[in-house]
């Protein structure tokens, strides 16, 4: 079995409900087998968190002039304090179960190479799991009474061997785009992208954000522009989910099965190519015209 480094950049652990998912995400991975865990950055409360639970902690994170962790400097980190030939970067609001890292066994024996990502299962959390003998059997309980599987567009963790992703740009951690350009990146560099929604159960906790100023959502963050620029435009932050190259199911590879949504971003990314000589606005208006795909599901129905 190849160990697994999960390294992640919390938020401070002062309000208590982010303190308390947190706190339940991190001990869920320490409970991983053959699992190591990083934590990085300064904020308020993390050391003490990372003594309790046992893992590493490493303060000295670079960040942009706004105090946010920078991808770069994560990654770098993780590289330097691991020897492990699989890393994974993660929210700390996930809660990974041993299914998590029976799944990266699986891709490792299958490819030498590729990312590893999953929609993820939306969950209310208000407390502190207790992590007794069976604790997976009652989340899984109460994900399939009251949880919700959360569209293709969001990743919350990329798990990769070491030997990809070498150079990234410096964006910025909690805002939207460079886990979209991870994706792209994996296409440009013709790695698997391999979906293992079907063979895991990850658990998103929920929560606002109201640790952002004004309060919203990172997609509306000015620092998301940057990280758009940083990964050279609009069309290396539209990869989703939808453009995972293959599935893992029962520990095979298999062909994602037809879906609308698969159909219509092959269509943007075949008129993408064809119209690559356009501006990067006129382009956007030729590919995802206002409209016309919202009036055609309407019409045929959306899988």
């Amino acid at each position: 079995m190849a160990p697994i480094t999960l390294f992640s950049a919390p938020k401070p652990f002062t309000d208590p409900h982010i303190g308390t998912i947190q706190h339940n995400a991190i001990k869920s991975w320490t409970l991983l087998p053959d699992a190591d865990v990083i934590l990085l950055g300064d904020e308020d409360g993390l050391a003490k968190v990372a003594q309790e639970l046992g893992v590493k902690h490493l303060p000295d994170v670079d960040r942009n002039a706004s105090g946010t962790p920078l991808i770069s400097s994560m990654f770098q980190l993780a590289r330097e304090h691991s020897d492990n030939g699989l890393l994974c970067i993660i929210n700390t609001d996930m809660i990974l179960m041993p299914d998590f890292f029976e799944a990266a066994q699986q891709a490792l024996r299958l490819k030498k190479k590729f990312v590893l990502l999953s929609q993820r299962w939306d969950l209310d959390v208000t407390e502190s799991l207790k992590f007794s003998k069976g604790w997976e059997a009652g989340l899984r309980s109460s994900v399939h009474e009251l949880g919700e599987l959360h569209r293709p567009s969001g990743s919350d963790f990329f798990l990769f061997p070491n030997t990809c992703y070498i150079d990234l740009p410096p964006f910025a951690i909690g805002r939207g785009g460079w886990d979209n350009w991870m994706i792209y990146k994996a296409h440009q560099e013709k790695w698997p992208v391999i979906d293992c929604t079907s063979s895991v159960m990850i658990v998103h906790q929920n929560h606002d954000y109201h640790h952002l100023r004004g309060g919203i959502s990172h997609h509306n963050h000015p620092e998301t522009d940057e990280n758009t620029l940083l990964a050279g435009g609009s069309a290396a932050v539209r990869y989703t989910i939808l453009d995972a190259t293959t599935r893992l199911v029962n520990g095979r590879l298999i062909t994602p099965a037809f879906s609308w949504g698969r159909f219509w971003r092959g269509v943007e990314l075949i008129l993408r190519n064809v119209f690559s000589f356009l501006p990067e606005n006129k382009l956007e208006i030729v590919v995802r015209p206002k409209g016309w795909l919202k009036r055609f599901k309407k019409i045929f129905g959306n899988q």
